[in-house]
């Protein structure tokens, strides 16, 4: 890459980082994204990718600027970055609609509207009221794993988030298998390269879910439970009712919820199985001092955010680190890269469990828009660390079964994880 820093006090686009353009949707970019994102620290914090009209913001103080300037740039998802039919970057203009622009995609004050209806199902009491829950859950999962000594630990990742996210919503548990579909599919139209077959599956699946998740809010609109510990479909219908939002944005917030919340932790959980299967040291470490589980949970964040970015949209003309921008370009702030910038951690590429302040990352966003389920993620987390410890054997990775990632330059989720316990 031959990017450069513009050092002219005058304003210019953001340089095109060359000589590879489609570089960030490359199947390297996927497995070992971190490469490109040091070149970008160094190089170009700020680049325009090809002719898309997509940035990418790759170190720290820029990402903390943007998030600042809420005037400048909108959180609406407005389109995505993909691989055109020629090969190279493109920008796919996404249709407006309300039920897009809810919770993580909405704008204040709609944001504050959204985030105040959802926010008591994820007060940190309700949260710590479902650990027995989660851990029978858990445990069940392990148990066929724990059994064989060895499998794809992927299904572990899978299952207990996509549990945890439906019983939130207040569906049937018997329905898993399902669940475990949709809530894995939630970043695909973000992933940059989607086959026409998988396109065609997304809008069958998706449309199948939103019915599904339909019927079960007309049935909490027709039988709504006012306790304070309802399932979210009927804080939903509580809403709806009221007239804080209606029932398209109702049903857009249960359609997110179920895709970050499952998708995200599934992420969260592969990735730190994956480091504690690569790193035997650890595992002795946390069975002798149990109070550090917390702590490597948050360095996995750190070093593998579950979602590498989230997309801004440009309200007006404005600049950012030296360059000028337009109504219409979108940026896409690298979370994964600002948690590994040394202009703000020592160490930065190093699993570290005496860091101070170790929440003080990028891992679930920053500011506004801060994940509203990082305390479930992180205990989801925790229990699943726990609960594989506790069977005494060191996970391990099995000799010609690498771990295979989801095919998303936007999730960093592992889709196949065949661990072996010895």
């Amino acid at each position: 890459m031959s990017a450069h820093r513009h050092h002219d006090p005058v304003l210019m686009r953001a340089p095109l980082y060359s000589p590879e353009p489609d570089e960030i949707l490359s199947d390297e970019a996927i497995s070992n994204p971190q490469q490109l994102y040091a070149r970008l620290r160094q190089d170009a914090p700020l680049a325009r990718i090809h002719a898309s009209g997509v940035h990418t913001v790759a170190n720290w103080s820029l990402i903390e600027e943007v998030l600042k300037r809420e005037a400048d740039f909108s959180a609406n998802l407005t389109g995505v970055l993909y691989r055109g039919p020629d090969g190279q970057p493109q920008c796919f203009e996404l249709p407006s609609s309300r039920a897009n622009e809810v919770i993580a995609t909405a704008d204040d004050p709609q944001h504050a509207v959204h985030r105040s209806i959802l926010q008591p199902a994820f007060l940190a009491s309700q949260i710590k009221a479902m650990e027995p829950l989660l851990r029978r859950w858990t445990t069940a999962t392990l148990q066929p794993l724990l059994d064989a000594g060895s499998g794809d630990f992927a299904a572990v990742a899978e299952q207990v988030p996509a549990r945890a996210v439906a019983h939130l919503l207040g569906l049937p548990q018997e329905d898993l298998p399902q669940h475990r579909v949709w809530a894995m599919m939630g970043g695909d139209i973000l992933a940059g390269q989607i086959t026409s077959e998988r396109l065609e599956f997304l809008a069958n699946e998706t449309a199948n879910m939103s019915a599904y998740l339909g019927k079960h809010l007309d049935d909490a609109l027709a039988h709504i439970d006012d306790s304070d510990t309802a399932p979210i479909l009927h804080t939903l219908a509580r809403a709806v009712v009221s007239g804080e939002v209606d029932r398209e944005q109702a049903l857009g917030m249960a359609v997110i919820l179920f895709g970050a919340g499952g998708e995200s932790t599934a992420a969260l959980i592969g990735s730190m199985l994956n480091r504690l299967a690569q790193a035997p040291d650890m595992a002795d470490q946390i069975r002798e001092k149990p109070e550090l589980a917390p702590l490597f949970v948050e360095e996995v964040i750190r070093l593998e955010p579950p979602f590498k970015f989230h997309y801004r949209s440009v309200r007006r003309p404005c600049s950012l680190g030296g360059y000028e921008l337009v109504p219409g370009d979108r940026l896409m702030l690298l979370w994964a890269s600002a948690n590994r910038d040394p202009e703000r951690f020592s160490d930065p590429d190093v699993l570290r469990l005496d860091r101070k302040h170790s929440r003080q990352h990028l891992g679930f966003g920053r500011g506004l828009h801060f994940c509203i389920g990082a305390g479930l993620a992180r205990l989801e987390a925790r229990i699943v660390l726990e609960e594989l410890l506790a069977d005494g054997r060191q996970p391990g990775c099995i000799a010609g079964q690498p771990p295979v990632y989801a095919r998303s330059i936007f999730v960093r989720r592992l889709q196949h994880l065949p661990l072996e316990l010895t």
